[in-house]
């Protein structure tokens, strides 16, 4: 994926005229590289976004050429507006870390059957590979979880010869919670309780009547 971009002068409230004119102020940096201020076309970077992510890499062509991975956005915290992007530069010849999310895929028996309900508990997986093989993603099909003792752990996902699985292999990624019809005993109690409450408070309007 190519995003044109162009070395900005531009930096602090200055900035703001970037905006108004589509345009997103961002920075380049990495272990290799000088921090560089570049801008690019909005709507050409949130196409791109779209599909990469954080995990694809971006070749930057024009003023600065470089392949980069998405670091982090900056939103408006009141209008969630695209304020500024942080690139990190990669290379494809050195491995990088990141975190791949982890997306369930199908449905499963329990679920549709209102036996349990399948629960996400890892939502990414930190792994290491060169850029260019880094996942988009970790499918987990949740129509194999038949059991409410059914538990998917880092170590079932399948994550090729490529890219290495840095975190804990025992650590689990789904799990099953069973759904009862049955309320809690403290639900009960409170139940109870309020019910109590409520009688008194109606005897004592009916005796002041």
């Amino acid at each position: 994926m190519k995003l044109a971009v162009k070395k900005r002068e531009l930096t602090g409230k200055k900035v703001k005229s970037l905006r108004k004119e589509g345009l997103i102020p961002a920075v380049v940096y990495g272990k290799h590289v000088e921090p560089q201020s570049i801008s690019c076309i909005k709507n050409d970077f949130l196409r791109i976004y779209k599909t990469a992510g954080y995990t694809t890499p971006i070749e930057l062509k024009g003023e600065v050429d470089q392949l980069v991975l998405l670091q982090s956005l900056q939103l408006d915290p009141v209008t969630d507006e695209l304020l500024t992007i942080d690139f990190l530069a990669v290379s494809r010849t050195e491995k990088v870390t990141a975190d791949i999310p982890v997306v369930m895929v199908g449905e499963s028996p329990l679920e549709k059957l209102n036996e349990g309900r399948v629960q996400l508990v890892k939502d990414t997986v930190e792994v290491e590979a060169f850029p260019q093989d880094l996942p988009s993603s970790f499918e987990v099909d949740i129509s194999v979880i038949e059991t409410v003792n059914d538990v998917v752990f880092v170590k079932d996902l399948k994550a090729g010869s490529k890219v290495e699985i840095i975190d804990d292999l025992e650590l689990p990624i789904l799990t099953v919670a069973i759904l009862s019809d049955e309320p809690e005993e403290e639900e009960l109690a409170e139940v109870t309780e309020t019910t109590e409450d409520t009688g008194a408070t109606s005897t004592e309007e009916t005796a002041a009547e």
